[in-house]
């Protein structure tokens, strides 16, 4: 077991950033080890994980500028069927949430509406790489993958 899952060890319901998924897909030489980890344990049921319908859009946009509807259809396809992943739909509730995020904490509505996606489905922690998000720690565990990396690679 590896220090990122060692990290989410106490977590049984964790929410996922756009982020773990651009890297992982992208097999970004710095962050691929730990997505690998961590994506692997969700898919061996280790978390369940949840993420918003709103991922679809931040991580197909690319492909879609690029003409490349079958790579946009295969990424979406991706997280349809990826095991133990809640892609969960935006919901007044979510929505609700995430306008309570937004003027408590400042955060953008896409960041928002991710977080208030986990905390609406019951994660306790919230696995991204951007630094904004660590104000959240009063309501949230906000893992940063950059904390995974080894010293140098980032």
């Amino acid at each position: 077991m590896g220090r990122l899952s060692e990290r989410l060890a106490i977590h049984t319901i964790i929410g996922l950033d756009t982020s773990v998924f651009i890297y992982h897909l992208g097999a970004h030489p710095v962050y691929l080890s730990a997505t690998q980890e961590l994506l692997a344990g969700v898919e061996a049921g280790q978390w369940t994980a949840v993420t918003s319908t709103v991922m679809i859009m931040e991580l197909t946009v690319r492909p879609w500028q690029l003409n490349r509807p079958a790579v946009a259809r295969a990424y979406e396809a991706l997280l349809v069927n990826f095991p133990n992943l809640i892609l969960a739909d935006v919901t007044r509730d979510v929505a609700r949430r995430a306008a309570q995020l937004r003027a408590r904490y400042r955060l953008r509505p896409a960041d928002a509406l991710q977080v208030a996606t986990a905390l609406v489905h019951e994660a306790t922690a919230f696995v991204t790489n951007d630094r904004l998000l660590t104000r959240l720690s009063p309501v949230l565990d906000v893992v940063m993958l950059d904390d995974f990396v080894l010293p140098g690679d980032s």
